[in-house]
């Protein structure tokens, strides 16, 4: 089954938040990892947000998604995102 990550994140500096999308994003393509919106908040219509931005990203199964969250190239930017921003990311599979 497909399956998903949303990401939400307060931006803590810019500059190294651009870097570590773009390492992210490269160390996915390999596990089948395809970022499907990446997007600030604009207004929030219902409840609150204590975020600015959000990622959705799908992978072919959960399997490919914990793999490359557990991969070497990943968990080597862990340092470089948490410099960047206050993150959660939380895994869903789709039904089938």
């Amino acid at each position: 089954m497909t399956a998903f990550f949303v990401a939400t994140a307060k931006v803590k500096d810019p500059t190294k938040y651009g870097d570590y999308a773009k390492k992210a994003g490269a160390s996915m393509k390999e596990f089948g990892g395809e970022i499907i919106v990446r997007g600030q908040v604009r207004e929030v219509l219902a409840g609150g947000a204590d975020h600015n931005g959000v990622g959705i990203v799908r992978f072919p199964n959960v399997k490919s998604l914990t793999d490359w969250y557990a991969s070497p190239a990943y968990q080597a930017i862990i340092p470089l995102r948490d410099e960047a921003a206050d993150m959660t990311i939380v895994a869903y599979e789709a039904p089938a």
